[in-house]
């Protein structure tokens, strides 16, 4: 088997270690590249291609996480991972661990830890790597590895909500969600929400006022049901989706161009909280990019008309 074809076996995988210490598609796919570009130089073949390659990945991450989190500090508003569609990596045996892993909710919990803590958390915990293997890839002794999987454990249990709906509930919860959207039933959508839901955006500084946080179910209702009825007028459609793993929808203008996506976090058979990504830069890979401030101004215009 040539370099080129063991690599592309692992790519999935490398892309999803990536990724996950990354939070950015872009990033983790550029990280993916400068992989294979040392790989395809190096001048001696590794024992173990699969160890030697995630070592590289997770070294690279590290150091662009650690350039990242100065711009991330002066981020425009709320800071969100770009939406995954598809996580490539596919374990079937574990594939509700690692759906649970890329979560919106647990990316934002990696954000917490120290660059290494959050190599180390996902080489590990997420993808079952050995101390020895962790250890080689961060630089660190394997000691100091089982330290920072200790910390890191610890922060991101504390930050787990406690209960959990199966795949299966949550599909269904945001179907319904969407539906009640759909036809503008306020006591629908309310209902399915946690009284202290919050709805939060990631405009970035480059989309409108939806970019804003809401919270309460009640506030939260009044406002995604006056704006999703409008949707159907403007031609504008909103296409539920799996994203990051879990329920969510992505809305596309009248020529199929991304304006935003929403991901639902539920606990205990409700809506705790709602994720809108508006930035523009973080949508492209989704697919074309619309207008989310024209596509504001068009639902402004046609809601004064309705009144």
């Amino acid at each position: 088997m040539t370099r080129a074809e063991e690599f592309q076996e692992l790519r999935a995988l490398l892309f999803s270690i990536a990724y996950r210490i990354l939070g950015s598609v872009a990033e983790a796919e550029d990280a993916v590249q400068e992989t294979w570009l040392r790989y395809e130089s190096s001048p001696t073949q590794p024992a173990s291609v699969k160890a030697y390659l995630s070592a590289v990945v997770a070294r690279i991450s590290i150091d662009v996480l650690r350039s990242a989190r100065v711009r991330r500090e002066t981020y425009v508003g709320q800071w969100f991972p770009e939406p995954l569609l598809t996580d490539p990596y596919e374990d079937p045996e574990r594939s509700a661990e690692l759906a649970d892993s890329v979560s919106m909710a647990a990316l934002l919990l990696l954000e917490r830890l120290s660059p290494l803590e959050r190599a180390v958390f996902v080489l590990r915990d997420v993808f079952g790597f050995g101390f020895p293997e962790v250890a080689a890839a961060v630089g660190r002794s394997e000691a100091a590895c089982r330290q920072l999987a200790v910390r890191a454990r610890r922060h991101m249990e504390l930050g787990r909500p406690r209960f959990h709906a199966d795949r299966r509930e949550r599909e269904e919860l945001a179907a319904r969600f969407f539906d009640a959207l759909r036809d503008g039933d306020i006591d629908g959508v309310r209902e399915l929400l946690a009284a202290d839901v919050r709805m939060v955006g990631d405009g970035g500084g480059k989309a409108p006022a939806l970019a804003r946080t809401v919270v309460g179910a009640d506030n939260v209702a009044r406002l995604l049901a006056s704006i999703f009825p409008v949707l159907d007028r403007i031609e504008a459609r909103v296409e539920l989706r799996e994203l990051n793993g879990q329920p969510g929808a992505i809305l596309r203008d009248r020529d199929g161009r991304v304006v935003s996506t929403f991901a639902l976090d539920t606990v205990d058979g409700r809506i705790q909280t709602i994720r809108s990504v508006l930035n523009p830069d973080k949508l492209g890979h989704v697919g074309p990019v619309g207008d989310a401030w024209a596509i504001t101004r068009e639902l402004q215009r046609t809601r004064r008309l309705a009144d």
